[in-house]
């Protein structure tokens, strides 16, 4: 029920309440009030231009002026059109939303449409743009023929279909009423320079942004779930720029535990990410989003060789590095932009783009540039898979058995698309490779994978290598860690990557989503579909009206944890559902 007032003065919702709208260039949350209260401009890892999400007032709304309405919402299948609801005491009002398509990258356009569904209808809209992270109060330029032109920062703004309205303040309010039956358009375009051509045309944009989700996001049909996994592809859709950059959320400094400095910034392109999310497509056919995966991280083996880095903005360019905003922060975190993932060595991310090659190549995908990359990627594990390295997880360098077992993995999978020399090359490699990580880090008591030589602890990723062919679904090392896994690092559905020391599950972090999904896929393996059917149905549930999955749940107080939306959640959820239905998995 709405319970406040418009203006940088609701409180902020629980993560499932948010939706999400994207065009590839950028994205933007919207709350269950109308209230969207996160975007970057012109791009995902710019300064944000509307960002109450972390405490500043900067928000646009468009909401019913009265007080006392519910709220629901829905995406129209195989897109990110959001549709918010409220049902008022005299009926039900809908807003339309999206990010135009196809998404430029200088100007992106926020289209809205009230439409009053079964009453007249009387909504309130407040722009309150503030470029660089609140800090550039905007200034009115001009309003003609219900076109109002404001600038904040380097940013211009145009909003068309207000005919009347007041702004003051470095904030714009209207009241906007649509008879019955009726709607009424708002398009709200944000640019780099001065709009120098006539403002967006409504319908047009509208036809061309619902046919390009149509061409975009294939259907999906006899999987565990249709519906979720073809939503899921139009999450990463979204989530994927024209250049084949996937940034890994939408978000940053979303806190995964509140107040325990675990926030990060996210809006960038992870190559494990990438390469999770093209494997994932792989499993359904040759789809944009896997040429895409493969156009990206090849080119980025290509351009930096065996000093590849974990994550690159989505044109390509380092990550900046971290710092702190003058901003609240969402609650339990603190506003941070930037990571410190530049300066990490993760040698998994080798093996995982050798397996999205591998993936590509079922549906004749590769040519020659990306063989290079190919070859780039083998010869970078050779050259450094006795390197201590930071490992799926992001924590301190250490002999990671993850991340051998992964480049092991990636190596079998290049060697059956390779020409008979360097196959036989790549194979002795990868059993070189595996015969030293089993000699250092297997459990000889337990028969158990640890997570490295000097941590006995098992770790659901120690799990993935084997889904991907390190070693054989029979092989008591991966059947052994299986059943650790199992009872080490489950609960009630839901699987924890691995055991804090001193302390119980749910009490050091929440349970991972990728993880659920890679229990599935493991027990699925071993032929045991009604376990992998329940993972992945516990998993899939973890999240709000919306659909949309974060990094963690929550598994004691049912809530989502972390940036909105996680890729390779998504791309897990894709995968898994249709493996579980692939006779040939």
């Amino acid at each position: 029920m709405g319970d406040g007032t418009i203006g940088g003065e609701f409180a902020p919702h629980v993560l499932r309440e948010y939706s999400f709208i994207a065009d590839g260039e950028r994205g933007a949350l919207i709350g269950p009030r109308g209230d969207l209260v996160w975007m970057c401009a012109p791009s995902w890892d710019s300064d944000a231009v509307f960002c109450s999400l972390l405490g500043g007032v900067s928000e646009y709304v468009v909401a019913p002026t009265t007080t006392r309405y519910t709220w629901g919402g829905y995406y129209e299948d195989g897109t990110l059109i959001w549709h918010s609801r409220w049902v008022t005491t005299s009926g039900a009002t809908e807003c339309r939303a999206a990010l135009a398509l196809p998404g430029e990258a200088k100007r992106a356009v926020v289209l809205r449409r009230v439409v009053a569904v079964d009453s007249d209808a009387e909504v309130r809209v407040a722009l309150t743009p503030r470029a660089g992270f609140d800090v550039h109060q905007a200034h009115e330029c001009g309003v003609r023929d219900g076109v109002w032109t404001l600038r904040t920062g380097d940013l211009h703004l145009r909003l068309s279909g207000i005919p009347d309205g007041h702004f003051r303040d470095g904030r714009l309010e209207a009241v906007v009423a649509v008879p019955r039956g009726g709607y009424r358009d708002l398009v709200l375009e944000i640019a780099c320079g001065e709009p120098q051509d006539s403002p967006v045309d409504a319908v047009s944009a509208w036809a061309r942004t619902e046919r390009t989700w149509r061409a975009d996001v294939p259907a999906v049909e006899g999987t565990l779930a249709d519906r979720d996994a073809r939503h899921a592809y139009a999450v990463l859709r979204g989530l994927t720029s024209s250049g084949g950059g996937m940034v890994a959320a939408a978000t940053t400094a979303l806190p995964e535990r509140a107040e325990q400095g675990r926030n990060y910034d996210y809006r960038y392109c992870w190559i494990r990410d990438q390469c999770y999310a093209g494997v994932a497509v792989s499993a359904a056919g040759s789809y944009r989003l896997l040429d895409d995966a493969v156009h990206f991280v090849s080119a980025r083996l290509l351009d930096a060789g065996p000093g590849l880095v974990p994550a690159y903005r989505i044109d390509g360019r380092a990550v900046p590095t971290e710092r702190h905003l003058d901003l609240p922060g969402y609650p339990g975190g603190t506003g941070i932009v930037g990571n410190w993932v530049n300066q990490q060595f993760q040698l998994d991310v080798f093996g995982e783009a050798l397996l999205l090659f591998a993936a590509a190549d079922q549906w004749d995908r590769l040519d020659r540039d990306v063989w290079r990359a190919v070859e780039i990627a083998a010869g970078a594990i050779e050259q450094r898979w006795t390197e201590p390295d930071a490992g799926i997880w992001e924590i301190d360098n250490e002999d990671w058995t993850h991340s051998r077992l992964v480049c092991v993995a990636g190596l079998r999978a290049a060697a059956r698309i390779a020409p008979a020399r360097q196959s036989a090359q790549w194979t002795m490699l990868a059993d070189r490779v595996l015969a030293d990580t089993s000699a250092r880090c297997l459990d000889r008591r337990t028969g158990v994978w640890r997570r490295s030589p000097d941590d006995d602890r098992v770790d659901v990723a120690l799990l993935l290598p084997a889904i991907r062919g390190a070693v054989a679904a029979s092989d008591p090392r991966t059947v052994n860690t299986l059943g650790a896994v199992r009872r080490d690092l489950t609960q009630d559905g839901y699987v924890y990557r691995y055991r804090h020391r001193g302390r119980e599950l749910a009490d050091a972090e929440g349970a991972f989503l990728l993880c659920g999904y890679v229990m599935a896929l493991a027990d699925d393996q071993q032929g045991d579909a009604w376990r992998a059917v329940r993972w992945f149905e516990r998993n899939r549930a973890a999240c709000g009206p919306p659909g949309l999955f974060t990094e963690e749940f929550d598994v004691i107080e049912r809530q989502m944890r972390g940036d909105l939306p996680q890729a390779f959640v998504h791309a897990m959820l894709f995968e898994t559902a249709h493996r579980l239905t692939d006779p040939r998995s």
